[in-house]
């Protein structure tokens, strides 16, 4: 399933080490819809229904009854999931921006050497897990999956903390956790471009263009955006995925196993911004062409990895991945 790092883990209520969670005490749930009803639960008050339409999500425990409808109102746990790494600068604005939206969050702490630990230190409402050092991007979604898994969540909402990823659009990521119809919600900066994006560096641009064409051409997912991080996830579905890369080509890793399983996947337009065109990857990352080539490396072990059958679908997809990275059976 996941390979959690070793970490700090913080909550609302203590502390603890290693894979030891400890559960924040808030718990916010909302309605993804009428099913067939089952043994009553609850105390049957159906206003959530209306409430969770609303701009914020509703905080509320337990499953609701629709006895008029002899259907049941199913009610999910969602948290929200922030990996930061030096993110003195955003943080408490973010933090408190998200919170009026939900009040569920973790906060995934990389290994932050500027002010970040202390700014967590003093916040009693959220969830923090600690990375001693630098484990990377893809260990902090590995380890916020880990987390919603362990403690019972049903959906993680996972964004960056550096107000590029605007919190106003949680309500439109859970209208579409409430229709029940995806595995995965994942945001697009390019699926619905407007006047109001901004321009980002060119590199990451082509770079984006040119992974999320090899991954249409391999498994038809009909993405935009491969490396958005602004994503819903279904806690279930991610449990089927065997993911272990830490770094920034997590997503090559993360697409391929979402085919795999057969996961849904939709997409839902989010604004283009870059606040810092300076910001950098690190190391040989910065430099364009590695990075690219990396990246098509991690997708084709990843295609190696999986042994995609024979057959016409199979055969294309290790086509593809040979032919983006240059190599050979």
């Amino acid at each position: 399933m996941f390979t959690p790092a070793a970490a700090t883990v913080n909550g609302a209520g203590g502390a603890g080490s290693g894979p030891r969670l400890t559960p924040f005490s808030a718990s916010s749930t909302i309605n993804v819809g009428h099913r067939k009803a089952g043994p009553k639960r609850g105390n049957g008050n159906t206003a959530g229904n209306r409430a969770a339409r609303s701009d914020k999500v509703e905080q509320s425990t337990g499953w609701r009854i629709d006895d008029r409808h002899g259907a049941t109102e199913v009610r999910v746990r969602l948290l929200i999931a922030i990996p930061v790494f030096n993110e003195q600068k955003y943080l408490g604005r973010v933090l408190d921006k998200v919170r009026q939206f939900h009040p569920d969050i973790l906060v995934v702490d990389d290994g932050s050497t500027d002010d970040t630990p202390k700014i967590l230190s003093g916040r009693k409402d959220v969830a923090v897990i600690r990375h001693d050092a630098n484990l990377g991007y893809g260990q902090s979604l590995i380890d916020a999956f880990d987390h919603a898994c362990r403690q019972r969540y049903d959906w993680v909402i996972t964004m960056d903390c550096d107000e590029q990823h605007e919190p106003e659009m949680i309500p439109e990521f859970v209208r579409l956790i409430q229709s029940d119809q995806w595995d995965v919600i994942s945001g697009s900066r390019y699926l619905k471009p407007t006047c109001e994006d901004d321009l980002p560096p060119e590199d990451r641009r082509s770079i984006n263009a040119r992974i999320t064409r090899v991954l249409n051409e391999m498994f038809g997912l009909g993405l935009t955006d491969a490396f958005c991080g602004y994503k819903a996830h279904r806690v279930c579905a991610m449990r089927k995925l065997e993911l272990d890369v830490t770094g920034y080509a997590f997503p090559m890793q993360f697409w391929p196993q979402v085919w795999h399983q057969g996961l849904r996947v939709t997409e839902i337009p989010v604004r283009l911004i870059y606040n810092d065109p300076t910001r950098h990857f690190g190391g040989k990352l910065d430099d364009a062409d590695h990075r690219l080539r990396h990246y098509l490396d991690v997708l084709n072990n990843e295609v190696k990895r999986l042994s995609i059958p024979a057959g016409p679908d199979g055969a294309a997809a290790r086509r593809a991945a040979r032919e983006a990275c240059g190599c050979s059976e």
